[in-house]
């Protein structure tokens, strides 16, 4: 009996390898798209920059136009002065120097803002830039590295399954059938060992005249709790 548990316990190892190989193979597609999707992530902050950049600067060259726009007027407007010869005329022709010096001052402060929001974004942009090409290599060797570790789980899962067949194939047919049925049912976890009294896949306690006969190991024993096949973990033979 205690060759037969060997065997179901190889065979529940070979399983769970089995199942952690397919679940880390199945990771592997979402793995690369989240490279992907932090990549498309980086070139579209790259791609903003400059868009932010190029706006910035276009409103500066309108700014600056409209600067140029007002000192024209202020020019027209004070030769004008020395041709009135109306007082009020002449007031109203400095008013209007002096709205449009106070509107060029307005228009001034705006320039000195975007020059300096250009400043501060170009040196954000050079920055983000100067990222570019190791986040790029980064991306490529992380994704070569998934796609490497996908080759290696495929292969050991090739090697892994044909263990299983030669395992299952050295397993009385009864005993069996009996580990996949409850493989299925029970999460894949068909046999477990049991510890100091404690079945350690639903840790719970094993009844002492239970215990007793599973030492022995003159049969093949379940778990009062969980149904699961089970073993005594202690002894050396099943480590």
């Amino acid at each position: 009996m205690k060759e037969k548990i060997r065997l179901l316990i190889q065979l529940q190892l070979c399983d769970n390898r089995i199942r952690e190989n397919r679940k880390r193979e199945g990771q592997g597609p979402l793995r690369i798209q989240k490279l992907r999707d932090e990549l498309n992530a980086f070139q579209s902050r790259l791609q903003k920059d400059r868009e932010t950049l190029d706006d910035l600067k276009k409103e500066r060259r309108r700014v600056e136009l409209e600067i140029q726009d007002l000192e024209n007027k202020i020019e027209k407007s004070t030769i004008k002065l020395s041709n009135i010869k109306s007082n009020k005329e002449y007031g109203a022709a400095l008013k209007e120097i002096e709205d449009s010096k106070k509107a060029k001052f307005l228009v001034e402060d705006k320039v000195i803002k975007s020059m300096e929001e250009i400043e501060e974004m170009e040196r954000q942009a050079s920055e983000y830039k100067k990222q570019e090409p190791e986040f790029l290599a980064k991306s490529e060797r992380d994704k070569t590295a998934i796609e490497k570790e996908l080759q290696g789980l495929n292969k050991e899962l090739e090697s892994l399954n044909k263990e299983r067949e030669d395992i299952m194939a050295a397993i009385d047919q009864d005993i069996l059938k009996r580990y996949l049925f409850l493989k299925e049912r029970k999460g894949g976890q068909a046999i477990g060992s049991v510890i100091a009294g404690v079945c350690q896949t639903c840790h719970m306690g094993i009844p002492p005249q239970k215990f007793n006969e599973l030492i022995r190991c003159d049969s093949l024993m379940t778990c009062p709790h969980c149904s699961r096949i089970v073993y005594w973990g202690e002894d050396k033979r099943f480590s």
